[in-house]
């Protein structure tokens, strides 16, 4: 019977230095960026050996590093701006499909704007031209400076026919 009393000491010890132990908190690995991740900043890179070639659609091995270093970079935190940034300072702003909105390249900006500005100026003063100009002499249905046309000279040359034959 003394067997037994003392048989469950042993197991009563465990639990206690299970219970005083702190617990750990294990980091789990950070998940590895997917490819469809990766190919969202690709696809606003061009491939800067290849030209006009998206840096996600690229079959080059240059391209497929670059891609693999944009998935680590962003396993490491980095965002699209510092990803984007890291490929202009090594490569130049080439690399981007679209340039940035500083420098020379604004006027890739307003140009379009003020070219669709103007030309709607133009035409709106044209047409407003166009309708306030007098291009009739007042009281006739003739143009003020122009000749009888082919088709005036053909309808009273017909009317003269019919007046004929009447």
């Amino acid at each position: 019977m003394k067997m037994k009393k003392y048989f469950c000491y042993p197991f009563f010890f465990i639990l206690f230095l299970l219970s005083v132990t702190p617990a750990v908190s294990v980091m789990a690995q950070e998940p590895t960026p997917s490819d469809d991740q990766v190919n969202a900043i690709a696809s606003q890179m061009f491939c800067p050996i290849c030209e006009n070639t998206p840096l996600d659609v690229c079959p080059t091995d240059a391209c497929r590093d670059w891609r693999e270093l944009i998935r680590q970079m962003l396993a490491q935190g980095k965002t699209t701006a510092e990803i984007q940034q890291y490929f202009v300072d090594h490569y130049g702003a080439r690399v981007l499909s679209e340039p940035p909105g500083k420098g020379f390249n604004i006027l890739l900006y307003i140009a379009p704007g003020v070219v669709i500005i103007i030309g709607v100026f133009f035409l709106f003063l044209g047409v407003f031209l166009i309708w306030i100009l007098p291009s009739k002499k007042p009281g006739t249905g003739v143009a003020a400076n122009s000749e009888p046309t082919t088709q005036d000279k053909y309808a009273s040359h017909l009317e003269e026919e019919l007046r004929k034959r009447s």
